[in-house]
């Protein structure tokens, strides 16, 4: 761990430029400047990513690699909630009336990496005994050291495999895998049996040894391979935070085997204190009636929704519970004429005009306005391509939708923010 010195150093110059205090160099040969280095662009990414850490004394961090990998605070808190709101639906005696024993819980981290997730999922089940699992020595360490500065009072760390580990694992309230993606050439890998562990085989014995299972996946694999690959998800959740997708979330038990239960989805966009939610069962898509969906008539609200409902596909139904009409199969826009205030999980925009697109209009909205946030959805042209064709600069207030709608037409849709 960090020298006295070292720790004094690291707090004064913890807002310096790593590149340039390494160039500097130090005269103090008991100043370790790539240790120092690796320390202070931990915390710098820290104050961004976990605050919680970043204002914790004593914390270590490792190596930039795990630091990009770890998950962020809000969602590893987020985690934290779904299984205690799981556990204790699970306790819930309905015969009685009455929920059965609580915290403390059993709660088991199978790839613990740098530890937020153990951290964060600990702080939401209560007082909860933790047992910590990760193959790399120094992350042990460091687990050792940080979890408990951070609350984890009662944890056990085992440093090795998951795999062998799982295998006399005693049975645990939880247990939670975040499957490294990277293949043994240091590969970004997506597919579930690429990972390490591969989940595939774990899926009974995880099962067998844990009364929930949370997996986190990358939310570039498709969600209905994902579901497919393994047995027992009852669960879905497609978090994101503020507006970039971040995690797609399994949860599965033993209980989820029987036969004719419902797949539930949450589409959760993190915002700070605040989150955009949206659910549904995955069952819902394939049913809805398509015929009245699409419309090619653009209303006086545009609608777009955040990444993580376009990383579930729930399009249809989602059009259908706002009762919002969708310009064009692959848009993924939709429009009203009346604004919807039952909290659309995206933004909202008011329509200003609608052109068809050419040379023309292109010319008229050039001399009408001479910068625009631009999209393009289902549209031949890229952002680039239209800005360049437009000669529109990037900014301002103003909003471009680029799309084709359902007879082919294309078209450029001009918008502002809805103004109450």
């Amino acid at each position: 761990m960090l020298t006295e010195k070292e720790k004094k150093f690291i707090q004064e110059h913890r807002n310096d430029d790593v590149r340039e205090l390494m160039l500097q160099g130090s005269k103090d040969p008991e100043i370790d400047l790539r240790r120092i280095a690796v320390q202070i662009s931990g915390w710098q990414a820290a104050s961004k990513k976990l605050p919680t850490w970043a204002r914790t004394d004593g914390i270590v961090y490792p190596e930039h690699l795990s630091m990009e990998q770890c998950s962020s605070e809000a969602t590893g808190r987020y985690k934290g909630r779904v299984l205690m709101r799981r556990l204790l639906a699970q306790n819930y005696n309905e015969e009685k009336d009455c929920t059965l024993a609580g915290p403390p819980f059993k709660f088991a981290d199978l790839t613990g990496g740098f530890g937020v997730d153990a951290a964060m999922i600990s702080e939401g089940l209560k007082e909860t005994q933790t047992t910590f699992v990760e193959r790399n020595p120094d992350l042990c360490e460091l687990a050792r050291h940080n979890l408990p500065l951070l609350g984890v009072r009662h944890l056990e760390v085992e440093c090795g495999e998951s795999e062998a580990v799982l295998e006399r694992l005693p049975f645990q309230d939880a247990i939670f895998l975040d499957p490294a993606r990277r293949d043994t050439h240091g590969r970004k890998t997506v597919a579930i049996e690429d990972c390490t562990p591969d989940l595939t085989r774990l899926n009974h014995l995880l099962l067998d040894k844990a009364r929930v299972v949370m997996v986190k996946l990358s939310p570039m694999l498709d969600l209905s391979l994902a579901v497919r690959s393994l047995k027992g998800v009852e669960e879905v959740h497609v978090v994101g935070v503020n507006g970039e997708c971040k995690e797609l979330l399994l949860v599965m038990s033993a209980a989820a085997m029987e036969e004719g239960r419902r797949l539930s989805v949450s589409c959760v966009n993190l915002k700070g204190a605040d989150q955009e939610e949206f659910h549904y069962f995955l069952d819902e898509e394939d049913s809805q009636p398509s015929e009245h969906a699409y419309t090619k008539e653009v209303g006086a609200y545009l609608y777009e929704p955040n990444a993580c409902i376009m990383k579930a596909g729930c399009f249809k139904t989602l059009g259908a519970y706002y009762g919002l009409q969708m310009l064009g199969t692959n848009s993924h826009l939709y429009t009203s004429q009346d604004m919807t205030t039952d909290g659309f999980p995206g933004r909202i925009f008011e329509v200003q005009t609608v052109l068809p697109f050419n040379k023309n209009n292109a010319k008229r909205l050039h001399n009408t306005i001479d910068q625009a946030n631009i999209t393009a959805r289902n549209f031949p042209l890229s952002v680039a391509e239209l800005r360049k064709r437009l000669k529109i600069k990037e900014g301002g207030n103003d909003y471009l939708f680029a799309t084709t709608l359902p007879d082919s037409s294309l078209v450029l849709i001009l918008c502002t923010k809805p103004t109450i």
